[in-house]
């Protein structure tokens, strides 16, 4: 079975994450298959628009803290050499490629969006959010920081201090609130969402490629350099936390079932 479903259709290419026992959970693979696809969808005439969905009933669940735990217990040469903001090389490959991506880009969130899972979104055009999906940054829990430009743009979307609460406290953001403050376009019926999210997908993709693809590169240039900057800050912060004691104890509480316990760091 494929982590990562390719389907094309009609100058729309659908991207479906395919872990669901995982709950969509990223690991490496799946990070250079998604990277694989954008690349190519980038490069194809015959690919106007791209929307990135969910296997089963959730978004993502975020990096595999399994693969995690491993990298976190092994030597830090890996991480001190590579670029990474969350797990190995497949990482920087798929946030550099959705980051500048050269054609609109639709999230259909089918349900929960953990750590990646909800930062995507911020590099996405349009995100169509199921009415029970629930969004979540959860990185000071886990004893580390954001990554994907998530301490950039989350102020930027959602405003100052409810991305400070969000990212401090690992806080859920629900569908409205998503809506409420940018991180979603519209929240609809989870029957609906592939739909109303395939039919805003054909529309734009009956639009002329090239003034879309200019288009798309007008927008995000002018904030290429400031993501790529916030991106680089948080991999040297991260680099500096992955293995240390708060790390360790939140991937080990997560592999145990309980809460962690933080009071004696």
């Amino acid at each position: 079975m494929a982590i990562l479903e390719v389907v094309d259709d009609a100058r729309v290419r659908v991207l479906t994450l395919n872990r669901p026992e995982t709950l969509n959970a990223f690991n490496d693979e799946l990070y250079h298959a998604a990277g694989a696809a954008l690349e190519d969808a980038a490069a194809r005439a015959d690919v106007a628009c791209v929307v990135i969905t969910g296997a089963g009933r959730a978004f993502s669940a975020g990096q595999d803290l399994a693969e995690m735990g491993r990298l976190s217990a092994e030597t830090k040469t890996d991480f001190d050499n590579t670029d990474v903001g969350g797990a190995g090389p497949g990482f920087p490959r798929f946030l550099d490629t959705l980051a500048a991506f050269g054609k609109p880009v639709i999230a259909a969130v089918n349900g929960i969006g953990v750590g990646i899972g909800m930062t995507m979104l911020l590099h996405v055009d349009i995100a169509i959010i199921a009415s029970t999906a629930r969004l979540r940054a959860p990185f000071v829990p886990l004893g580390v920081v954001p990554e994907a430009a998530g301490s950039l743009l989350m102020p930027i979307v959602m405003g100052n201090q409810r991305a400070a609460l969000k990212l401090y406290t690992g806080d859920w953001v629900t569908a409205d609130e998503a809506v409420e403050c940018g991180l979603a376009l519209r929240a609809v019926a989870p029957d609906k969402l592939m739909s109303v999210a395939m039919e805003l997908a054909g529309r734009i993709a009956k639009m002329p490629v090239a003034s879309l693809s200019a288009t798309k590169r007008v927008v995000i240039e002018g904030r290429i350099d400031a993501v790529r900057a916030a991106r680089a800050r948080e991999d040297r912060a991260f680099t500096g936390m992955i293995g240390q004691p708060a790390n360790m104890e939140a991937i080990t509480a997560f592999l145990e079932k309980r809460e962690p316990d933080f009071s004696r760091l």
